[in-house]
C-alpha cells in the first residue's frame, strides 16, 4: 500500500500539465494564464519579497532577479515586464510554477466540500517554486513574527548584500555582526544554518530525499521545526505533499478535517494547504 500512495499521486501531478500561452511583446512577456491571481499568490505568505504596485501589479525578485509583473487588460492576462524570453523560460516560468494545471487541480481538491469552497473563494493561487536557501533562509526569519516585519528584515539584507545573500556571502556573520537586521533571536539561526550547509548539510541532496528523511534533515538546523521545514520543502524544494501547520492550518484541521485530511489531496497536500490556508484567514466567521 505505501508504494501504491506514492506512485499515484506523482502519475496524477504528471498529468496535470499544461502548455504555456505567451507572446514576447514590448521588450517584456504578455503571459496568457488562467488559475493566477497576483494578490491570492504574491500577498499569500509564501514569499516575502513582493510589494503591491497602486494599479495592482507587484515589483520583486527571485534570489536576485527582478521582476515587475502587471495585470494587462481581461482577467488572467499579465505584463512581465523587461524580461526577456530566456529569462521568462528559464527562471519566471518555472517560478510562477506556470506548467501546472491549477484547473486540475483545484477540480480534483474540489472532490471535498469544504476545499470547492476554498479553491472558489480564492482560485488564483499558484504555488511559488522558490530558490531552496531563499526560501529556508526567509521562513526562519519568518518564525514568530508578522509579515510586515519579516518584510523588513529580508529588506534590510538584500539592501545590505546589494542582493539576496548566498550562504558563502553569509559565512562570516555572526549574531552580533547581523544586529542590522534587527531579527533578535532568529539571527543566530541563520548563523547555524549557514554553517551546516557549509559543513556537510546539502539542500539540492535533501530534495531528493522522501519527505520524511528531508523534513528530519532539516530540523538539524537550529530554531528549524517541523513547520519551517515543511515550508521550505514546499515552496523551496517543490515537495507538494509537505503540508506545514501554522496556527491557522491548525485550525483547519481540527474544524473541518478532525479525522484527517481527505484522499483527493494526496500527493499535493501542500497546494490544498495554501487554498485552505487563505480561507480561513479571510472567511467571515
Amino acid at each position: 500500500m505505501p508504494t501504491t500512495d506514492r506512485a499515484e499521486p506523482r502519475r496524477y501531478l504528471q498529468k496535470a500539465k499544461t502548455k504555456l500561452d505567451y507572446t514576447v511583446k514590448n521588450g517584456g512577456i504578455l503571459l496568457k494564464q488562467p488559475d493566477f491571481d497576483l494578490d491570492e499568490t504574491l500577498d499569500c505568505g509564501q514569499a516575502f519579497r513582493w510589494t503591491r504596485l497602486p494599479d495592482g501589479g507587484y515589483t520583486g525578485a527571485c534570489l536576485n532577479t527582478p521582476l515587475t509583473i502587471r495585470p494587462a487588460g481581461e482577467k488572467g492576462v499579465f505584463l512581465l515586464e523587461k524580461v526577456t524570453e530566456q529569462q521568462f523560460l528559464e527562471v519566471w516560468a518555472d517560478y510562477f510554477d506556470l506548467s501546472t494545471d491549477y484547473g486540475e487541480l483545484k477540480r480534483r481538491f474540489s472532490e471535498d466540500e469544504t476545499l470547492a469552497k476554498a479553491c472558489a473563494f480564492a482560485g488564483g493561487i499558484r504555488i511559488l517554486r522558490q530558490d531552496s536557501w531563499e526560501a529556508l533562509s526567509s521562513f526562519i526569519i519568518s518564525q514568530n513574527n508578522n509579515i510586515p516585519r519579516i518584510k523588513g528584515i529580508i529588506a534590510r539584507l538584500c539592501e545590505h548584500y546589494g542582493g539576496y545573500p548566498t550562504v558563502e556571502q553569509l559565512s562570516g556573520e555572526t549574531p552580533e555582526t547581523l544586529g542590522f537586521l534587527r531579527a533578535g533571536f532568529r539571527a543566530k539561526y541563520i548563523t547555524d544554518a549557514v554553517s551546516r550547509l557549509q559543513n556537510g548539510l546539502d539542500l539540492a541532496a535533501i530534495a531528493k530525499l522522501p519527505t520524511d528523511e528531508a523534513r528530519a534533515a532539516l530540523m538539524q538546523i537550529k530554531g528549524v521545526g517541523p513547520k519551517v521545514a515543511d515550508c521550505a520543502m514546499l515552496f523551496g524544494m517543490y515537495k507538494l505533499d509537505a503540508f506545514p501547520k501554522d496556527v491557522w492550518v491548525k485550525r483547519v484541521l481540527a474544524e473541518w478535517y478532525p479525522n484527517g485530511l481527505p484522499d483527493c489531496i494526496k500527493g499535493a497536500e501542500g497546494a490544498a494547504q495554501q487554498y485552505l490556508f487563505h480561507y480561513i484567514r479571510n472567511i467571515e466567521r
